[in-house]
């Protein structure tokens, strides 16, 4: 740690004066320098938020909060973080947690009351689960591939010869990933007495059971499926998806893969999209009509500007390992402000995912009435005449 805050105090040290940025807008001669105590650090990170353009106004929230901000809970087989209500406060439909396994490092046998939606980041995992008609489900997980387990269907993730890191979301925002129904706390606050009579074997059969919950622990790297999987005289049920192997719908700045209920059927609350934003190209201005937005970003920085209505924006810069939220309907925009590709993930609490572009609406919309409300000429017209739109057939419905 210490190691850590030398290596910042240096770097720091090592930033020219003309290079520190400082809360002055020169456009219209605002602000004034910063010579007190500041985060140098933090202020080149956020340049939008040192200084707010001048189309920032009124008061909204806080919409983007770091992992690297978070507690990490630290155990023998991994780590966990997670962003929640108490860390985002205006993230209330959805909660994150990241999520690391070592080779072998299981996270437990265990069930939640909220649904479980994950995107795997790094690495492999096997993934268990059986569900209430008694079907079951083991798989190998890779790099951009998704799963998703219903309210109450029992599962577990260990990380394969690599390990792994994850992401995981949860359809409530004030969930807590310690929260939960775990195998060995269950076992360690019922009576042997009753384990014994429930299977049918000896109370010593159960002299070793842990006396805490384990959540996440350390074992051996499981052996293949074919050697490990139990057949289920009952079937299997599918609960993962590749996301990254699905074909991308291609724009000029970049691209953009959807799972929900659509292709993905069992993910019937949770629609997400994997957006691919090349250096200097946006995510069109734009909003979603079904529910609030929940980001994840995987690489590069970028920025963002949150419309609230009556007479309130905000802007953000955000960079990889950041959550952002959009409250529904809110007008917003992702820009790549770097010299490398962003992605990200936007997650939704809906079974459908769904967006209004702002240059399609006006394209269609009469040219005299968008003249008229935005006192514009024939050179906007002309550009938004020149767009396209393609419709991607999409299984169960259509996708512009």
């Amino acid at each position: 740690m210490d190691k850590n805050k030398l290596n910042a105090s240096q770097l720091i040290k090592s930033i020219p004066r003309d290079k520190i940025p400082e809360p002055i807008r020169e456009q219209d001669q605002a602000g004034a320098t910063d010579s007190g105590p500041r985060d140098v650090l933090r202020d080149i990170e956020n340049p939008d938020m040192l200084v707010p353009p001048t189309t920032d106004a009124g008061t909204i929230p806080n919409l983007t909060f770091s992992f690297s901000d978070t507690s990490m809970v630290l155990k023998n087989g991994g780590w966990s973080r997670q962003i929640t209500v108490r860390e985002l406060p205006v993230a209330v439909t959805l909660a994150g947690v990241n999520m690391r396994l070592t080779p072998g490092g299981v996270r437990e046998l265990h069930w939640h009351k909220e649904v479980e939606w994950a995107y795997m980041l790094l690495g492999k995992a096997r993934i268990t689960a059986v569900d209430e008609n008694g079907k079951n489900f083991v798989a190998d997980v890779e790099q951009g591939d998704l799963w998703y387990f219903p309210p109450g269907i029992p599962h577990s993730i260990q990380g394969l010869d690599e390990g792994c890191e994850f992401l995981l979301v949860f359809d409530n925002g004030g969930f807590s990933d310690l929260d939960t129904f775990s195998l060995s706390d269950w076992f360690a606050h019922t009576p042997q007495e009753v384990l014994a009579a429930n299977f049918g074997v000896g109370e010593e059969a159960f002299a070793k059971i842990p006396r805490e919950q384990k959540y996440i622990y350390q074992s051996q790297v499981p052996k293949s499926i074919k050697e490990d999987e139990p057949s289920s005289p009952f079937g299997t049920r599918r609960f993962a998806h590749s996301l990254l192997g699905q074909e991308s719908l291609k724009s000029p700045g970049g691209s953009v893969r959807i799972a929900d209920s659509r292709n993905f059927p069992v993910s019937k609350l949770i629609s997400a999209a994997l957006v691919e934003v090349l250096p200097g190209a946006m995510r069109e201005m734009h909003w979603h009509p079904n529910n609030d937005e929940w980001q994840y970003f995987l690489t590069g920085q970028g920025r963002m500007t949150a419309f609230a209505a009556d007479g309130t924006a905000r802007t953000f810069n955000v960079k990889a390992g950041d959550v952002g939220y959009i409250p529904f309907c809110n007008g917003h925009y992702i820009q790549n402000t770097g010299d490398t590709t962003l992605w990200f993930l936007e997650i939704f609490k809906a079974p459908i995912y769904e967006d209004v572009s702002l240059t399609q609406w006006l394209a269609l919309t009469p040219k005299e009435l968008v003249e008229s409300n935005l006192n514009v000429g024939e050179e906007v017209m002309s550009a938004l005449r020149k767009k396209k739109w393609e419709i991607v057939k999409f299984p169960g419905g259509e996708y512009r």
